[in-house]
């Protein structure tokens, strides 16, 4: 058994990285759904991608990008997402294939 000082010092809580974290993303990836809470207690969903057991989030405008490259180029295999800006209002990503 654990105590609760032994518990709280090896403690990290729980993250989501950003897709943009990766070199590179494979687009055969299963995108799955979660579930969070904003600083004001409301829930919200979003999708990630499961990678070595982690979590990166996948905003909507990189599935919207990836979905306008994959019309052009369908049998693209890895991309990978320049992030720019650092609040959600200001942040923006580009989509670049890497094949």
């Amino acid at each position: 058994m654990t105590t609760l000082s032994e518990f709280a010092k090896e403690y990290t809580p729980a993250t989501t990285k950003n897709i943009s974290d990766l070199d590179e993303v494979d687009v055969s990836l299963n995108l799955e759904d979660r579930e969070g809470q904003d600083k004001s207690g409301n829930s919200f969903k979003y999708k990630v991608v499961v990678v070595n057991g982690e979590d990166y989030r996948v905003p909507s405008s990189v599935i919207s990008n990836l979905k306008a490259i994959l019309l052009k180029k369908p049998t693209l295999k890895k991309f990978s997402v320049a992030k720019q800006g650092t609040t959600k209002d200001d942040t923006k990503y580009t989509v670049i294939p890497l094949d």
